[in-house]
């Protein structure tokens, strides 16, 4: 998630992550983005991995891990996370994982491209990156 457009640049579907996992979605999101100064994580296994250590390393990107048990720290992505299973997850029974993912993608669409935030001044995520001129805060 882009904390300052509030846009969800990334929603996969798996069993379960890995820190490969993690450094492969970055890659994708980075080629059309650019490299964030710092990502927020928590510390899950697949943030905490050698192979997301060594991406950050070579790429010059700070990773500020949140304090264990302070969710409060992230709350922006802890907020997400609560929409996003609410209206998605829990609405929908995924019989395979590449089903999970058309729905995953179309909801992101949605959030993404339909769902005013009051933050944004009442625009969406697209609509606020759109007109948000130059470099975006890491």
């Amino acid at each position: 998630m882009d904390h300052f457009s509030r846009e969800s640049l990334a929603l996969r579907a798996r069993e379960r992550f890995r820190g490969e996992d993690v450094v492969k979605v970055l890659e994708e999101v980075s080629a059309t983005r650019g490299l964030p100064k710092t990502i927020r994580v928590d510390n899950g296994p697949e943030f905490i991995s050698k192979s997301l250590d060594w991406w950050a390393y070579f790429n010059k990107v700070k990773l500020d891990f949140s304090r264990p048990g302070k969710p409060t720290d992230n709350a922006f992505i802890e907020s997400f996370n609560g929409t996003f299973r609410i209206e998605c997850l829990n609405q929908h029974w995924f019989l395979s994982l590449p089903e999970a993912q058309v729905e995953i993608d179309s909801w992101r669409e949605d959030d993404n491209g339909c769902r005013p935030h009051s933050a944004l001044a009442g625009r969406t995520p697209n609509e606020f990156a759109a007109c948000s001129a130059g470099p975006r805060p890491g």
